[in-house]
């Protein structure tokens, strides 16, 4: 019985993230702009992490992630072209893919909701089962 408390585990961490992942998809295909940006630092403890200004001097927040265009190759006061929230919410991007995340998120709801229902159910015909003894 316990295995069926998995599914709605994983499942609902898994629409934590891809939540947080298409809202950010959702603010910069909203009021996302593009602009040359310049890298003032990069970290790379672990994973990378590079700081941006505008061409113009203003910083750019948050900062790139890896996976957005912080690439291992990308050194300080190298230029590149990103999309960014103007209202720092979202995290910026070089080339973040436009996927739509609404049928995997419906698919993973779905899941939880079902083995939910399913445990909910099996656990009210064990207790009718003991509590007839």
């Amino acid at each position: 019985m316990a295995w069926q408390l998995l599914v709605p585990l994983v499942a609902g961490a898994a629409v934590g993230m891809l939540g947080h992942a298409a809202g950010e998809q959702a603010a910069l295909a909203e009021r996302g702009q593009w602009v040359d940006a310049v890298v003032v630092s990069m970290d790379d403890s672990g994973t990378n992490h590079c700081d941006l200004r505008m061409t113009d001097g203003r910083a750019i927040s948050p900062s790139l992630s890896e996976g957005d265009g912080c690439e291992n190759w990308v050194t300080k006061g190298d230029e590149m072209r990103v999309q960014y929230d103007p209202e720092s919410i979202a995290s910026p991007t070089k080339d973040r893919d436009m996927d739509s995340y609404g049928g995997m998120l419906a698919a993973l709801f779905l899941a939880a909701v079902l083995m939910g229902t399913w445990g909910s159910m099996r656990q009210n015909e064990w207790d009718r089962q003991y509590d007839g003894r």
